[in-house]
């Protein structure tokens, strides 16, 4: 039976001893509230804290547009583990042993309506992303690097990094299916609703690792209704939430379904808020290297070069990994159906989405792949550059995940299976790379993600569309 409609003022507030705390926009009210789940144990640290071996760090590293499967893919050999560096690869030559080759993985569940724009949410979620012009988000999922951050992003000042080098897109792409490009812009997914935002301004995302742990985040980046909750809420140690639970439980028993899963959204993301407040204002456990990794402030704006950019954003994320401000780390190396042109490479004069749809014809075909061989060079500076930072006995690479790929196989297929990808560093030396790791067809990717998840001590028995784990040993 349904429960009866309940009408709620607009300015009803929820309320408890000492706080009121304003309702999000339900239907009850004609309206939504989004909000994000994460959960963690409130702990305290003394200012002298400090690790006894480096943590895990992961890095996810997107590439749109795809591949040319066929100088992708390296020749099977007998020995199916060994492998030659196909032609797009060989720029991992120097660093071949730090790399583990993935192969079969995919997402089952992908909305394929569009070639381009429901995948880029999907890639670290895998979820079923919702065709909209951009009223009613949904990507079907979080990503893993967000699931990540709300089991373990309290232990660091910045729960995780968020990187780019476009801008986001807005509007719709009509011509695509009417999916909001808003989805393109993004791998990052805090909850099926909402995107977290990319820094593409080096100068900025500098400044992010040094703004000091008692400042917390920017309240000018929450909307007004959570400034005010977190202004408030920091009275003392008690959180807001546990002053208004009994009321907060009350006005829940007569909600209907959708309004109730709101309200419970919307106390979930509070609850976050408060978690990414109280890490912030204490001393964090964190591990410190002896040496030094030299990063100057970049200048204002972005480069004028855009290999200097690329790599300026890979050394900020070496920096935080480094300075163990973050251990947790995503890098988009292009919006969906980028424009941006690569006629920089030799042979290459073209935009690296129109080029994608190569229709097999040699020379564009040629240019498309110049352009994906091209990045792949960028993550090996990204995978020598963390190798030559000695941690003790081993390396920030050996305690690290470099995971590089993209959303589709064939640029000009759009095909979503045995997707380009591969995996760099030894998770803490539990992954064994330097092969090729040939999972059975049709591998869902989220049980790769659910290995990574368990290196960096976020255990899980499932996520997203995984059936399984897939072995990294």
């Amino acid at each position: 039976m349904t429960k009866p409609h309940l009408k709620i003022d607009r300015r009803s507030l929820l309320r408890g001893t000492g706080v009121s705390m304003a309702l999000p926009w339900m239907n009850a009210m004609a309206g939504k509230a989004s909000g994000e789940q994460t959960k963690s144990d409130h702990g305290t640290s003394e200012p002298s804290n400090r690790l006894d071996k480096p943590p895990v760090r992961t890095a996810f590293l997107f590439m749109p547009n795809g591949v040319n499967p066929k100088n992708w893919t390296p020749e099977q050999k007998e020995d199916s583990e060994q492998f030659e560096l196909s032609p797009m690869l060989s720029p991992l030559s120097d660093v071949r042993d730090e790399v583990l080759l993935l192969e079969n993985l995919y997402h089952p569940d992908v909305n394929m309506r569009n070639g381009h724009w429901p995948k880029v949410p999907a890639f670290l979620s895998g979820g079923h992303v919702l065709r909209t012009s951009g009223r009613d988000l949904n990507t079907g999922g979080v990503s893993a690097d967000q699931f990540m951050a709300s089991r373990i992003g309290n232990q660091t000042s910045l729960p995780s990094l968020e990187l780019g080098v476009d801008s986001p897109y807005t509007g719709v792409d009509n011509v695509g299916g009417g999916f909001t490009r808003v989805y393109g812009s993004h791998i990052a997914w805090r909850d099926p609703s909402t995107p977290v935002a990319k820094e593409i301004i080096p100068q900025l995302a500098f400044d992010r690792l040094f703004r000091g742990e008692n400042t917390g985040p920017a309240l000018s980046g929450l909307d007004p209704k959570h400034r005010k909750v977190v202004q408030s809420l920091r009275r003392d140690d008690t959180s807001v939430l546990d002053l208004v639970r009994e009321d907060a439980k009350d006005l829940e028993r007569r909600l209907g379904h959708e309004d109730s899963t709101k309200l419970d959204e919307y106390l979930e993301s509070v609850r976050s808020i408060e978690r990414r407040i109280e890490s912030s204002m204490k001393p964090h456990k964190r591990w410190i290297n002896e040496d030094r990794f030299d990063l100057p402030r970049p200048e204002p704006g972005i480069p004028q070069q855009h290999i200097d950019h690329v790599r300026l954003m890979m050394d900020i994320m070496v920096l935080a990994f480094w300075t163990d401000t973050t251990r947790i780390s995503t890098f988009m190396m292009g919006n969906a159906q980028t424009g941006r042109n690569f006629s920089f490479i030799d042979g290459v004069k073209s935009s690296f989405h129109g080029i994608s749809h190569h229709r097999n014809e040699p020379e564009r075909l040629a240019e498309f792949e110049k352009i994906g061989t091209w990045h792949v060079a960028q993550v090996a500076y990204l995978i020598d550059r963390m190798r030559g930072l000695s941690e003790g006995d081993s390396t920030l690479l050996d305690n690290s995940m470099v995971f590089f790929g993209t959303t589709i196989r064939d640029g000009n297929k759009h095909d979503i299976e045995d997707l380009p990808l591969f995996l760099a560093g030894r998770g803490g030396g539990t992954i064994r790379t330097g092969r090729r790791l040939t999972a059975p067809k049709k591998t869902h990717l989220c049980n790769l993600y659910r290995a990574m998840m368990e290196r960096m001590g976020v255990e899980t028995e499932t996520f997203g569309t995984s059936n399984g784990i897939v072995d990294l040993s």
